[in-house]
C-alpha cells in the first residue's frame, strides 16, 4: 500500500490500536456506538452490558432516521436540525473529531459516519472490525450508560451527494448503480421486509458482507480495488456510482469502502423500501 493509498483509507477508517492511541489523547474522539441489526431491538441493551469505554450509545431508528412511511421509505434522513440536537447529546463539538463504531462490520455505524459526513463533520470515521476487533485485541470495555458534555455542533446537510429514485434510475442507465443488499434479495428470491422483491432495473448485485474479511475487517485497497473494478468501478474512471440498499442503512458502507479507495459515490436514500413501495417503479429480477 502506497502511503497515498493508506491516507485515503485512514480518513475513512481507524483501527483499534490507533483508536486506542487517540483515546488516551487530552482531546479524544467522541466514540458513538452505533449496534443495530435489521430485526432486532436490543441494541441498547447489549451496548448496557459492554462498550468501548467512553463510548455514547446511538439510536438508528430514532436518532439517526426521520419516522418510517411509504413514500420515504423505512428509514429517511433526518431533519437536520433534528440530527443537530442528537448530534450534541451525543457530545459532538464544533472541530472535534468522531469515530463510529458497531458488532456488525460497519454496517449500522455507517450511517452515523455517513450521515455526519453528509452534515458537514469532516473528521469522522469508521472502527475497522468494531467492538469484535477491540476485544479481540486485548482492550478493556466497561458497561453502563456514558451521558457526555452537551457539544455545540453546528450541522449543514449536503456536504456528501445525494439522490433521489429519478437520479438512481438514471444511473443505472448512465454510469453504475450499485445494490448492497444480499445477492438473494436483489435477485427477487426472498424479500422479507418491503412490498415487492427484485432490483432497480439496470443496477449491479454488490452486497455489503463481500466489503469484509471473514473477521468483520474491511478488506485491503487492493481487494477492494479489484472487487469493485469487476463491478464496473473504475477510480479515476469519470464514470458516476450511485448505491442503494434495503433503506439506506448498508448503503452507506457501501459509500464507506468507496471513499477508501477513493472513488466517490451518491447514495440513493429512499433505497429499495422506498422504490418498491411506488408502483409506476419497475423492477427487475434475476
Amino acid at each position: 500500500m502506497t502511503a497515498a493509498t493508506d491516507d485515503v483509507r485512514r480518513r475513512v477508517l481507524v483501527d483499534v490500536d490507533e483508536l486506542a492511541r487517540l483515546l488516551a489523547d487530552d482531546e479524544p474522539p467522541v466514540l458513538l456506538d452505533v449496534r443495530w441489526a435489521l430485526g432486532r431491538d436490543d441494541g441498547h441493551e447489549r451496548y448496557l452490558a459492554a462498550h468501548v469505554p467512553g463510548a455514547v450509545y446511538v439510536d438508528l431508528d430514532t436518532e439517526l432516521a426521520a419516522p418510517a412511511s411509504p413514500a420515504a421509505g423505512r428509514h429517511p434522513l433526518p431533519d437536520v436540525a433534528d440530527l443537530e440536537r442528537a448530534a450534541r447529546r451525543w457530545g459532538v463539538r464544533e472541530g472535534a473529531a468522531v469515530v463510529v463504531y458497531d458488532e456488525t462490520g460497519g454496517a449500522a455505524a455507517a450511517r452515523a459516519w455517513w450521515l455526519l459526513r453528509w452534515a458537514g463533520v469532516r473528521d469522522v470515521r469508521l472502527l475497522d472490525g468494531g467492538l469484535p476487533a477491540w476485544v479481540a485485541a486485548g482492550y478493556g470495555v466497561e458497561p453502563g450508560e456514558v451521558t457526555p458534555e452537551p457539544g455545540d455542533v453546528v450541522l449543514l446537510p449536503g456536504a456528501l451527494p445525494t439522490v433521489d429514485a429519478d437520479g438512481a434510475a438514471a444511473l443505472a442507465a448512465d454510469g453504475v448503480l450499485l445494490d448492497a443488499r444480499a445477492a438473494e434479495r436483489y435477485a427477487g428470491r426472498v424479500e422479507p421486509v418491503d412490498p415487492r422483491a427484485g432490483h432497480v432495473p439496470g443496477a449491479v448485485s454488490a452486497p455489503t458482507a463481500a466489503n469484509l474479511d471473514p473477521d468483520g475487517r474491511f478488506l485491503p485497497a487492493d481487494a477492494l480495488r479489484a472487487r469493485f473494478a469487476g463491478l464496473g468501478v473504475t477510480p479515476g474512471a469519470g464514470v458516476p456510482v450511485g448505491v442503494y440498499c434495503g433503506s439506506g442503512v448498508t448503503a452507506a458502507h457501501e459509500v464507506a469502502a468507496l471513499a477508501s479507495i477513493g472513488v466517490v459515490s451518491v447514495l440513493y436514500p429512499g433505497s429499495w423500501s422506498q422504490w418498491s413501495n411506488d408502483p409506476a417503479r419497475p423492477v427487475a429480477t434475476d
